[in-house]
């Protein structure tokens, strides 16, 4: 069934075949366990972001291995905000932030659906309205100077967030880099194509995906 599936989302949107066969290479390669998370690397207390919480999986991921990590996650869903408050209540290095995280403050219509919620193809009636951050100004008021690890899941945002931290200068302060870029519209993959030329000049990329996940590590 996932297969059909696939052959008529491809036979409908040709435009998705880099990812379909990144996905289908990411499954193979079993690069969730070998990738995407090893982090026997990171520092004894790494500061860490997690853009794109959800239920506080991907945290404690790195809690198995860093169990001093002083991370700060970012979800605006608000139930599951609530939840990862009460998840993480007995550990003060843990920081939730019931907010978005972009390249300027505002609000957000976004889509009621779990870890896929997004801003794009939102439903009327179907939506709540969510904070956005300044990626700036939460560098500014926590002081960051350096972080060990960030991970970027948050289902197209990642257009403006990235290039906010590129453009804002606060890209080089990022040693470490986990996103998964989104294909959403045909002409998104232009946009990644760009973002990552601007990478380039601060950070190489480790291991590829395509819309699938990569990371990219600075120079």
């Amino acid at each position: 069934m996932a297969s059909l599936k696939r052959w008529i989302d491809l036979k409908r949107n040709p435009w998705k075949a880099p990812l379909h066969k990144a996905m289908k290479a990411w499954k193979a390669d079993k690069a969730s366990d070998s990738h995407l998370l090893t982090y026997d690397d990171l520092p004894d207390q790494p500061v860490v972001l997690d853009i794109g919480g959800y239920e506080g999986g991907w945290s404690d991921v790195v809690l198995a291995t860093r169990p001093s990590a002083i991370i700060h996650v970012f979800e605006p869903h608000p139930e599951f905000a609530k939840e990862l408050r009460h998840k993480f209540s007995d550990n003060s290095n843990i920081t939730i932030h019931e907010c978005a995280i972009g390249s300027k403050p505002g609000q957000l219509e976004l889509s009621d659906s779990a870890d896929a919620s997004s801003a794009f193809g939102a439903k009327p009636g179907q939506t709540y309205t969510a904070e956005v951050r300044s990626v700036a100004d939460f560098f500014a008021a926590s002081d960051l100077q350096e972080v060990d690890l960030v991970k970027i899941n948050i289902e197209g945002g990642e257009y403006d967030l990235l290039p906010g931290l590129i453009n804002d200068g606060l890209i080089d302060r990022i040693k470490r880099l986990q996103v998964q870029f989104h294909l959403f519209d045909p002409s998104w993959s232009l946009q990644r194509d760009a973002i990552r030329e601007k990478l380039e000049a601060t950070h190489a990329c480790v291991w590829c995906y395509t819309f699938v996940w990569e990371e990219w590590r600075r120079k």
